[in-house]
């Protein structure tokens, strides 16, 4: 079962982060053209549809397998994964951050810029490269 639940988690992580790489770089599309009517009409659907029903199944399912398997390895004697689900709670603020700016959006009431949001947009990748590190290397 184990391995099973393993090839789910690295599937729903794969699906989570497409959500966490793609829907900021929506954001600097959506800021950089906030004029263009027909434009914003467009992306909003994508936004939502690409949080709502991608990004948050895809993160619970990440949560949940993960969980289990943390659960099945065990704590004690697994250092490195205290700081990996560390990382992964920063992932879920982050997750949920992308969630405001998409409801501010939809309100037509966020005025961050696209370079606010290519900078934003490199967080999950920081975040993944230590967290990817963590399992691999298992440093602690």
């Amino acid at each position: 079962m184990y391995e099973w639940v393993l090839w789910f988690h690295i599937i729903s992580f794969i699906s989570w982060f497409a959500v966490l790489f793609y829907l900021p770089r929506l954001f600097v599309y959506h800021s950089e053209n906030i004029e263009n009517s027909g434009f914003v009409k467009i992306v909003k659907i994508q936004e939502m549809k690409l949080y709502k029903y991608i990004g948050v199944p895809a993160m619970w399912t990440t949560v949940l397998s993960g969980a289990y398997l943390s659960y099945m390895i065990g704590f004690a004697g697994n250092g490195w994964l205290h700081p990996k689900i560390s990382l992964v709670v920063l992932l879920i603020i982050y997750f949920f951050s992308m969630n405001k700016y998409r409801l501010e959006f939809l309100e037509d009431r966020c005025t961050k810029s696209g370079k606010f949001f290519r900078i934003y947009n490199e967080v999950p990748t920081i975040l993944m490269m230590i967290i990817v590190a963590m399992v691999v290397m298992k440093p602690f």
